[in-house]
């Protein structure tokens, strides 16, 4: 039986892909699939809407080019990528016969359902998916959320020193914390909706020194111990001055990714 996904969330920088990669071999030796930037649920928010149905035009080759533009990674993602195909040359077809019915949201939610069909875990990794939360839910409605924050000082940090062709990336320290606010942001408005047995936030220092293995154990159905303990911190942030709106979106974060304090057992009283 299919659990329900687990959504791996965390802006840019914040250390999500050698998360993802540590999930993925977990899922993958316990028969099930966790794509490293899968991204498919942010391409069918793009290219899946409701005037595509009415113009009965499915855009599947255009999803699938995107996907592959930057092709999604870990192990099993070749089987993965082929299941997604299918699903979607056939969805292109049902929607050029008129037969997909005109709901977008359910045809995506088709769609993903089919690409993590008879796994008994899997899941997802795409910083993106930030930015569409409501939507996401909506078409993984049972979908399980890990969202790992880091210190703002440190990813924009990290942010200044990306190489490569990116054009999005921030050149300066205040257009990084701007940018890293505005993320995860997205998370604090979308997350009181989401029940606290679907959600779990993890602090990146705290899941480098091992002090949310358990926790993230017990969230995913999986032990994970030996995956994540290659995962090693990088520099800690130094104590900085943050934009007032950065701090408060960082302080809120921080409280949410603290353990529940343990409550010490009753003790019954004996009256005398």
């Amino acid at each position: 039986m299919t659990t329900p996904p687990v959504i791996l969330l965390g802006s840019q920088r914040c250390g999500t892909t050698a998360f993802a990669y540590a999930l993925n071999l977990a899922f993958h030796d316990a028969g099930g699939h966790f794509t490293v930037n899968g991204k498919l649920p942010y391409l069918l928010h793009r290219w899946l809407t409701a005037q595509d149905l009415a113009d009965r035009h499915l855009r599947a080759d255009e999803i699938l080019h995107a996907l592959d533009r930057r092709p999604p990674d870990g192990a099993g993602v070749d089987a993965w990528r082929d299941r997604v195909e299918g699903s979607l040359r056939a969805a292109a077809r049902e929607v050029a016969e008129g037969t997909a019915g005109d709901d977008p949201v359910a045809l995506a939610r088709r769609i993903l359902t089919e690409a993590g069909r008879d796994l008994p875990y899997w899941g997802d990794k795409y910083n993106e998916y930030l930015l569409h939360l409501p939507w996401l839910n909506a078409v993984l409605p049972d979908a399980r959320y890990v969202m790992l924050v880091r210190h703002p000082a440190a990813a924009a940090r990290s942010m200044l020193r990306w190489t490569g062709d990116r054009p999005w990336r921030p050149e300066t320290r205040d257009a990084a914390l701007a940018k890293w606010t505005a993320w995860n942001r997205h998370w604090l408005d979308f997350a009181p909706e989401v029940p606290d047995d679907r959600k779990l936030v993890v602090e990146y220092q705290a899941l480098c020194r091992g002090e949310d293995t358990a926790r993230l154990s017990e969230f995913t159905g999986l032990d994970l111990r030996s995956y994540l303990s290659g995962l090693s911190p990088r520099r800690a942030a130094d104590e900085e001055d943050l934009p007032p709106g950065t701090a408060a979106v960082w302080q809120a974060l921080s409280e949410s990714a603290r353990p529940p304090a343990a409550v010490p057992p009753l003790v019954p009283t004996i009256l005398s």
